[in-house]
């Protein structure tokens, strides 16, 4: 047997395999002996079966699957015993001219994509932006308000007013006011403080328990309220129906805010660990803050890779690998379709060579003990949140538990590397810290 590498271009290259009688012949001869122990030819004796019979029946069938064989440990040996770094699978080039019945000689060829060299571009002079998430004050005092309803105290208003929360039965209706055949119905609790249309609020304002009124569910809501959620219904069942719903009130509730003092503090954040309203807001500020840094060092990573990528110039073999595309899923796709995806497919697998050397070069890799040490420190926050403090072996048994799941352990060593990852990144590159409230983040991410 022969195997060969022929480059047909930068990128391009042919994998051929010669494969002859000698590689081949002793098993196939093996594979017949056995077929003619066991077969069961009428007019013939167990093991008796002429030899010829055997072959013509069987031969080619177990020609084809052992040259298949050998021709598939050929080329994985080949490429990994010429270090050949190659994109995608080899290829196989068709042959419809191989003669099973008369041949003894053959020779197949692949296409094969090269992965291309190039050079990092990545270094203290890599500048990349890093956008810092601020609590604003409108956004503190939302954080406030909510805390201050939920430590609240609940009272039963007559009437309803400023603040109440209203629970009725709601009927489809239709612009007459009559009830809609099959249409939604529920029991519902809806706050006033979810509307935004000062007719629906004024028309609710005042009504007791048995009253009954009518809301546009298209207008009456405010933009970020799921009306289709608290009624236990759909997006799409809420659009096509009327919109209009009669609602008949059968509570009214009101939750009176609690007041701005150390008892409020303490609930919130502890005994003793705030003293003052001042105190108070900053620390929601900086908890704020802080949930906000996952979005931050995600968003610095897709800059990091924008502008790595465009200061990284290289090719890649993209015909062979369109035709790759095409046949490498689960199911075929067609030209058209490759077309549209490969642009950000090219994307990512430029983003994941670049990753590869970079890994490689500063010797980036996640320990058996790193990976230990990280999973129990997970372990631990998560219990933290349920007030537990489980002891060192506790903990031990916890992890090993967690790892012995491989595709757990493996979620989780992924997490460990894109952390290490983010932290080179981190402290290669020169960051441009700008500071932006979360709507100005949502804007430019939208953008």
């Amino acid at each position: 047997m022969n195997v060969t590498t022929n480059k047909t271009g930068d990128l391009n290259a042919v994998l051929t395999v010669n494969i002859t009688p000698e590689d081949y012949q002793g098993k196939v001869e093996k594979v017949l002996k056995d077929y003619r122990k066991n077969a069961k030819i009428p007019g013939f004796r167990p093991g008796m079966v002429p030899t010829g019979l055997i072959k013509k029946q069987y031969g080619k069938a177990v020609l084809i699957d052992e040259v298949n064989h050998i021709l598939q440990h050929a080329v994985t040996d080949h490429l990994r015993e010429e270090k050949l770094d190659i994109l995608g699978n080899p290829l196989p080039i068709p042959n419809d001219n191989i003669d099973w019945e008369t041949q003894s000689e053959f020779s197949f060829d692949f296409e094969i994509g090269l992965a291309p060299e190039f050079e990092l571009s990545i270094s203290d002079k890599t500048k990349v932006p890093y956008y810092k998430i601020s609590a604003d004050k409108k956004m503190v005092d939302r954080y406030v308000e909510d805390y201050a309803k939920r430590f609240g105290k609940m009272s039963s208003p007559e009437a309803v007013e400023e603040n109440c929360i209203i629970k009725g039965d709601l009927v489809e209706v239709d612009k007459d006011g009559n009830a809609v055949e099959d249409g939604i119905t529920a029991n519902a609790s809806v706050g006033l403080d979810s509307l935004d249309d000062k007719k629906t609020i004024k028309a609710l304002t005042g009504l007791k328990v048995g009253d009954k009124a009518t809301i546009d569910s298209k207008k009456a809501f405010k933009e970020d309220f799921n009306f289709a959620n608290v009624i236990g219904s759909t997006k799409e069942a809420v659009e096509a129906s009327t919109g209009l719903f009669e609602i008949t009130i059968v509570e009214i509730t009101k939750i009176e805010p609690a007041e701005m003092n150390q008892e409020l503090f303490d609930k919130v954040f502890g005994e003793g660990t705030v003293k003052d309203e001042k105190e108070f807001r900053a620390r929601i500020k900086e908890d704020a803050e802080k949930m906000f840094i996952g979005e931050s060092d995600r968003k610095f990573y897709e800059d990091v890779k924008d502008v790595v990528l465009d200061k990284t110039k290289f090719e890649l073999p993209d015909e062979f690998l369109k035709k790759w595309m095409q046949t490498s899923g689960e199911k075929p796709v067609t030209a058209e379709e490759v077309e549209a995806q490969y642009p950000q497919m090219k994307d990512s697998l430029k983003w994941q060579l670049v990753e590869s050397k970079l890994v490689k070069e500063k010797g980036i890799e996640v320990s058996q003990e790193e990976l230990v040490n990280y999973t129990k420190e997970l372990v631990m926050r998560q219990m933290a949140q349920y007030g537990q403090q489980p002891e060192e072996k506790d903990l031990e048994d916890i992890a090993k538990r967690v790892l012995d799941n491989q595709e757990e352990s493996q979620r989780i060593a992924d997490q460990l590397f894109g952390d290490k990852l983010l932290k080179f990144y981190k402290e290669t590159v020169k960051i441009n810290e700008k500071e932006v409230s979360f709507d100005e983040f949502v804007k430019m991410l939208s953008k």
